[in-house]
């Protein structure tokens, strides 16, 4: 193992070389194109092309008898255009769905690879080796004239995803936009589409007709994770596919029996793992650690209002925890252990007779209750709701609430209701205070 990893990292083999290059480009674009392609809602047209390439690649040698890569590739490619255009042309003219169009043409086309390549073998003329590669992928069988023309091929798709990249953009985003400044969506998503198709014929040899398509969506669904800008996914899912090029060709070269083609989707696939739990805004962890935040700050801010609220209706300031927990309906390991933090940020204190707030934990209590009960005034000032209904969704709201938005809901209500803000009272008028559990009457 270790002459292997030498190997690898000296680049000593062409063919190491021609491998790692070729994978790398694979990658890459996969990983440029598939941003458009999730984004687009065309995960699975990669998929249908690459399935719709393989009668393509039996013809092509059928009737050429040669197994050039340029020549298969170019037969590939007219395949992959007709799949295109009969998925549009189902999609256009009949009432069949997008999802349904792509798995017909998938299936039809891949059934007719199948039966092609099945008589190739049985001829006596036909010494198919390598077309059976186009399966699963052979990306060893790589070879110079092979790079080249994967390298002119990336080169073009690269070219013309720079030259493309707004109208793209726009396509994704707000297509009817598109067609309001006088550009054609159609010819767009049809440009979209022929460069998917590109992007499948590279890695067609090397990754194979059933596995070139996680190629194209797993690195972009894992850039996704990341950010929420369309240049940084793309640039995102660009590297996570040559690094999964670059990772599939070095694990691949340790055992030289293991395909490079499924590593790399493998490695891809573990990328999206990562991602799917450790991306800053929409991974597991941080959803989780968001979610918990959220639960804390809702905790706090009922207990300040509660302190708040029985402040008002007893003429007290300091409670004992017993009473808290009542009035919150909580049971006490809960309590101990918000009030604990309450302490930490020193918005409760410890006095003789229970827990007081602190000068900073009375300011922030009565901007929750403030928040709390403008919002009920809201609802009912607006009749969506009525006195005896507002308090769930008031409690639900009064911790989003930021001075900006009661600001304006002060200015409004002032304004169009007369309610004097300076000293916002229960919208109930006393007949049910705080009620406990932010419960609903009946």
């Amino acid at each position: 193992m270790l002459d292997n990893v030498v190997r690898f990292l000296s680049l000593s083999d062409a063919n190491v070389r021609f491998v790692l290059l070729g994978s790398l480009l694979i990658g890459a674009t996969g990983g440029l194109l598939g941003s458009f392609a999730v984004l687009r809602k065309r995960s699975l047209v990669g998929d249908a092309l690459a399935h719709a390439a393989l009668p393509g690649v039996a013809v092509a040698f059928m009737l050429s008898g040669s197994k050039s890569l340029p020549v298969l590739i170019l037969g590939a490619t007219i395949a992959g255009v007709i799949g295109v255009l009969l998925i549009q042309l189902i999609v256009n003219f009949t009432r069949i769905k997008a999802d349904s169009a792509i798995g017909i043409v998938l299936s039809v086309f891949f059934g007719v690879g199948i039966v092609l390549l099945t008589h190739i073998q049985r001829t006596s003329a036909g010494n198919q080796s390598g077309l059976d590669k186009f399966l699963f992928g052979q990306a060893a069988a790589i070879v110079d004239d092979d790079l080249v023309v994967m390298s002119v091929l990336a080169a073009f798709i690269i070219l013309a995803v720079l030259l493309l990249y707004k109208e793209f953009k726009v396509l994704i985003f707000d297509s009817g936009f598109m067609q309001s400044m006088g550009f054609s969506a159609r010819l767009v998503d049809l440009a979209l589409m022929g460069l998917i198709v590109l992007t499948v014929m590279v890695g067609l040899q090397a990754v194979g007709v059933v596995l070139i398509a996680a190629m194209l969506i797993t690195p972009a669904v894992a850039a996704r994770f990341w950010t929420e800008r369309l240049h940084s996914m793309v640039l995102l899912s660009t590297v996570f596919g040559a690094c999964s090029g670059m990772a599939g060709t070095f694990l691949s070269s340790l055992a030289p029996r293991i395909p490079t083609g499924p590593v790399m989707v493998l490695v891809a696939t573990g990328l999206f793992c990562m991602s799917a739990l450790f991306g800053p805004r929409r991974g597991l962890v941080a959803r989780r650690l968001r979610e918990r935040g959220n639960r804390q700050r809702e905790s706090i801010h009922h207990l300040l209002r509660a302190c708040v609220e029985l402040e008002e209706r007893t003429r007290k300031t300091a409670f004992p925890r017993e009473e808290l927990a009542g009035e919150l309906q909580w049971p006490r390991r809960r309590l101990r252990s918000q009030v604990a933090a309450l302490q930490r940020q020193g918005l409760l204190a410890r006095v003789e007779g229970g827990w007081q707030l602190t000068g900073s934990g009375r300011q922030e209590g009565l901007f929750v209750v403030k928040s709390h009960r403008l919002w009920e005034h809201y609802l009912v000032y607006r009749d969506i709701l009525t006195t005896d209904h507002v308090d769930r969704p008031a409690d639900e709201v009064e911790h989003l609430l930021t001075p900006e938005i009661i600001a304006d809901l002060e200015q409004l209500l002032e304004r169009e209701q007369g309610l004097d803000v300076a000293s916002i009272v229960d919208v109930h008028q006393g007949d049910s205070l705080y009620r406990r559990g932010g419960q609903e009457d009946g």
